[in-house]
């Protein structure tokens, strides 16, 4: 969280990752509700996404990348957990260029509280990432 907050956004001034906001997701996070997946690369942390699980629905939050890409294989790796996982969409909140690029489109809004009022009543996941995962996504074209 912090990395994301202290990522350059051209055109934005600031974060709205504040203090506050990351003590909430830590407390979250030891719900087992707030859950990150990382790209680490010879030990060092590169890039990354978190956001909020509740029962089969992902709210994604923010992500960041200090290398090209990096983000995108975080983006990947959380894709096949859903996969594997019977969640279905990955709600990314905002209709960025980059996230477009990576499949993410607008729905209705009634269908989006269908779909929220449906999963939600779904017990969530184990969140442990295995690498049967990849293999989901590498089926996807």
């Amino acid at each position: 969280m912090r990395a994301c907050a202290q990522s350059p956004r051209p055109q934005q001034q600031g974060t709205w990752i504040s203090e506050d906001m990351i003590q909430a997701y830590v407390k979250l996070h030891r719900m087992g509700i707030a859950h990150s997946v990382e790209t680490w690369v010879d030990g060092q942390l590169q890039a990354g996404l978190y956001g909020i699980n509740l029962g089969r629905a992902m709210f994604g939050e923010s992500m960041f990348t200090r290398i090209p890409d990096g983000s995108k294989l975080a983006l990947a790796a959380l894709v096949g957990f859903c996969l594997d996982n019977d969640i279905e969409w990955i709600d990314c909140q905002q209709n960025t260029r980059h996230l477009a690029s990576m499949g993410a489109h607008e729905i209705e809004r009634k269908a989006f509280t269908d779909w929220l009022t449906r999963v939600t009543e779904k017990a969530p996941p184990s969140w442990q990432f295995n690498s049967v995962y990849w293999d989901r996504v590498s089926r996807l074209r």
